[in-house]
């Protein structure tokens, strides 16, 4: 579903864990990174070679990368189940990090979560989990989807359209005897492209008044996300290269914003924002603005008011490979900060020759803040002040406030 290789495994045995330990000695007591995949809350697997943690490990970080239920099987609010059953298993695996890292040479009181995409939401679903509180001490989201969790609103109305799309009532009773490829059938109806379409990423995580008590919108407006350290950014294209194959003018541009639920009028601030862009980049723009950037950005400058430690980053170096040259799409910047370049399906996304300077420097920041909760007296702390920012290019740099341009789209 991504660019990352992300093996599926049927079953029950998706609910495991792996760990990656340099020590396998109880006193070592080294930090530990907790890896959660993404894959839109619905794919996705923790068994890529993207997350392997040897390069940590190398560096004295242990890595536990975890399996959590995707889809209708862990989001979907069901009668007769528990809700957001996938941040259920979250908790449960940081709870066994907790209970059991000490046996791979871990301190079970230096755990960061960390994730990407719908990983990187997951983090911040965390973050406002009365449950997970104590159980990690920092975060890392990697172009988080940080609009979730949805309200529970959304979350009714998705089990109205389930029903009204499949003719089965959205019921553990109904589902409970279905196989794996049953349930997968029902849940490609339901995301089926219509007229009736629920909102993009609208399973996942959601305000229940329990495991998560607020969306996030509301915790936005609370404060709910606490002063635990937050590092977070994203890719300078994240979803520009799915539309520039589409037959997008300029004339038809308002409309094709105003179906992404934005004013017609928006297309003259993105034209403003984005100068040069083509109508198919300034689409691709507004869906990644819309889904990644713009909410990122938002929750750094309101962690920032608050004076929560955070840290923002945009990815901007571009892909040489063939069929996303020129481009910082979503996910490039996963096998740099796990320093895996050699791994398996880099080269087809990254070119032959990516930059092992930056996965030095951008793995190492990563270590830092992980062994440290700080990233380095190189990456300043984000503060309305400054708006500092690190730009990991070829040449990774700091600049003050680059989003000038984009922040009147973003802040409303």
């Amino acid at each position: 579903m991504t660019a990352i290789p992300e093996p599926s495994i049927a079953g029950d045995g998706v609910l495991n864990l792996n760990v990656f330990t340099p020590s396998p000695g109880m006193n070592a007591k080294l930090p530990v990174l907790v890896w959660i995949h993404g894959g839109g809350f619905v794919a996705g697997s923790a068994a890529s070679p993207w997350y392997d943690g040897a390069a940590f490990n190398r560096d004295g970080v242990i890595v536990v990368s975890v399996g959590y239920r995707l889809g209708i099987e862990g989001f979907m609010h069901l009668e007769g189940a528990p809700d957001n059953r996938g941040v259920l298993d979250w908790i449960a695996a940081l709870t066994w990090v907790r209970d059991n890292i000490a046996a791979f040479g871990g301190d079970p009181d230096k755990v960061t979560i960390a994730g990407q995409s719908a990983g990187g939401g997951a983090v911040w679903a965390l973050m406002a989990a009365p449950s997970a509180k104590g159980l990690f001490r920092a975060g890392i989201s990697a172009s988080g989807a940080v609009s979730q969790p949805n309200d529970r609103a959304t979350a009714v109305a998705l089990t109205e359209l389930f029903t009204k799309r499949t003719g089965l009532p959205a019921t553990a009773a109904a589902l409970h005897d279905l196989s794996g490829s049953q349930i997968q059938d029902l849940e490609d109806k339901l995301r089926e492209i219509g007229p009736d379409s629920g909102a993009a990423l609208a399973l996942a995580p959601f305000a229940d008044g329990s495991t998560i008590p607020l969306s996030s919108p509301e915790l936005l407006k609370s404060g709910g996300a606490t002063n635990v350290p937050l590092l977070l950014g994203f890719t300078r294209d994240e979803f520009n290269g799915m539309t520039e194959d589409q037959p997008v003018t300029d004339a038809a541009l308002p409309a094709a914003f105003a179906a992404m639920g934005l004013q017609p009028t928006d297309a003259d601030a993105f034209r403003t924002a984005y100068p040069g862009d083509n109508a198919a980049q300034l689409l691709g723009q507004a869906q990644s603005d819309l889904l990644l950037r713009g909410p990122s950005y938002k929750l750094a400058e309101d962690r920032a008011a608050r004076n929560q430690p955070t840290w923002l980053y945009e990815f901007t170096w571009a892909s040489d490979a063939p069929k996303f040259k020129g481009s910082s799409f979503h996910c490039l910047d996963v096998p740099f900060a796990f320093d895996c370049l050699k791994a398996q399906g880099v080269t087809a996304v990254a070119g032959a020759n990516p930059p092992q300077s930056l996965a030095d420097a951008m793995h190492k920041s990563w270590v830092s803040f992980i062994t440290g909760g700080d990233p380095g007296s190189a990456w300043p702390r984000y503060t309305l002040e400054q708006r500092q920012t690190m730009i990991w290019s070829e040449s990774p740099r700091v600049q003050a406030d680059p989003f000038a341009a984009q922040r009147a789209l973003w802040l409303r």
